[in-house]
């Protein structure tokens, strides 16, 4: 057994700061580096690129990046653990693979399978499970016919078989977050999966991971101008050891700042109930955390309580919800604000009349009211205001009409205006978020490993 291990995040979500990995890999010691690629709707947009094309499907930003990084993983023997394999996992791991032969480099790959249960959705509600929304209670048969994506939210365990069969890459489909950075300590420290209290310091460690460079000084709110060199900011590692407690830390020489209040607010971070943070290895209680700034850029995190986790996975669903579509038109002083608020009653007139129907229309002024609404207004008058309105509808040609009615307003509404950019706006298909319940005993995650 180790007598410790540094567990690296290299991003919060796909599209995150690109140098951040490789900074992880380059500027100091780290055994292990996680890659968090999915959010709810993510799985939606892979699930359409790869009904499109059955070769995608995954977070492509993966591939040219461990082009540039999978010699320094394997020189330094950095273990890479990604759920970037989205809703093809096997897909990931072929182009993955295909940059290791181009480079002569050894690797083992694991990849985790059977998260995705879109196929057999039918099969399972007819054996009696419900799949209604947990938080409304929604029946699900509502939307069934508008599914287009539903994974399981697996945890560390089929990770933890990975990396117990020599794997030095990693690739989930719809993994917790959390669990990327629980795998490692259950592998290295031999936990088992009763061990609650020390699976609950794993799942919070991987909490303060799961978004970047959040826990470690980015998107600072109580204090962001204490944090140094936001530019080069370096993003959060995990020293680890076997009783559970962890370091949170970042490599030396590296912008941004880990406190006791960064870590503070990266723990607040969508738990929900503090004292019940529910995920597939255990309960764990945010309440119990005890932190300690113990140098700099260390703060110090144990103490950390946990129970038994719950005969169910969560199932996260995408479905087909309507259209969306945004104009915006910026309006210059004087009487910017009265000048876009007449443009608004102008254009949603126009619409009723040509026949337009919509679920909701929805109007903000920049530079006025789009962030906090009209109660924390400015009592002055601004010099501009960006006139941004939107609508949704389960109406393809309401969206059409909505589209023709933006650019008129230049030439047929009130004056000054200074912004119309992008051309007529174009619609999009609304992607809805339905989460349900379902027994782990129906549910069997896979494990396959190949090296090249």
């Amino acid at each position: 057994m180790k007598s410790s291990i540094r567990i690296a995040s290299g991003q919060g979500f796909w599209g995150d700061l690109p140098s951040a990995p490789v900074a992880q890999v380059r500027k100091g010691p780290i055994d292990y580096l996680v890659m968090d690629y999915l959010a709810e709707v993510t799985m939606s947009i892979m699930q359409k690129q790869k009904q499109r094309d059955p070769r995608t499907g995954y977070a492509r930003d993966l591939v040219p990046l461990l082009a540039e990084i999978l010699p320094d993983l394997v020189s330094r023997k950095i273990t890479l653990i990604t759920n970037g394999g989205g809703v093809n996992p096997f897909a990931c791991r072929d182009a993955v693979m295909e940059v290791a032969r181009s480079k002569g480099i050894r690797v083992t790959i694991g990849v985790v399978l059977g998260d995705d249960i879109l196929e057999r959705l039918d099969e399972m509600v007819a054996a009696g499970t419900s799949f209604d929304n947990m938080e409304t209670g929604a029946r699900f048969g509502a939307i069934r016919n508008s599914i287009n994506s539903a994974n399981v939210y697996f945890g560390a365990m089929p990770i933890v078989e990975a990396l117990r069969l020599g794997t030095n890459i990693v690739i989930t489909g719809r993994t917790t977050d959390t669990g990327l950075t629980l795998a490692p300590m259950i592998h290295e420290f031999g936990w088992n999966d009763h061990d609650w209290h020390r699976l609950a310091a794993g799942t919070v460690a991987g909490h303060i991971l799961e978004c970047g460079a959040q826990a470690s000084g980015g998107n600072f709110s109580a204090d962001w101008r204490s944090v140094p060199d936001l530019a080069h900011i370096g993003f959060p590692i995990a020293e680890a050891y076997p009783d559970g407690r962890f370091i949170v830390t970042k490599h030396e020489g590296t912008g941004g700042l880990v406190s006791e209040a960064t870590v503070k607010e990266q723990l607040l971070y969508e738990i929900g109930d503090p004292c019940n943070y529910i995920t597939p290895d255990c309960v764990a209680d945010f309440t119990s955390i005890q932190l300690r700034q113990c140098g700099a850029d260390r703060v110090e995190v144990e103490g950390i309580q946990g129970r038994a986790s719950t005969e169910y996975y969560k199932v996260s669903m995408a479905y087909h919800a309507g259209y969306t579509a945004f104009g915006s038109l910026t309006y210059a002083w004087p009487d910017a604000l009265e000048k876009a608020r007449t443009a608004d009653a102008i254009i949603r007139t126009r619409l009723a009349d040509g026949g337009a129907t919509f679920d909701e229309i929805r109007t903000e002024f920049l530079g006025y009211n789009s962030c906090f609404g009209p109660r924390l207004c400015p009592a002055y008058e601004p010099e501009e205001v960006v006139l941004r309105i939107g609508v949704r509808t389960q109406r393809k040609d309401s969206i059409e009409i909505f589209s023709r009615e933006i650019a008129p307003l230049v030439l047929t509404g009130p004056p000054s205006v200074t912004g119309f950019a992008g051309g007529r706006p174009k619609g999009n298909d609304v992607i809805a978020y339905w989460p349900a319940l379902i027994r782990k005993s129906l549910v069997r995650p896979q494990v396959d490993v190949v090296s090249s």
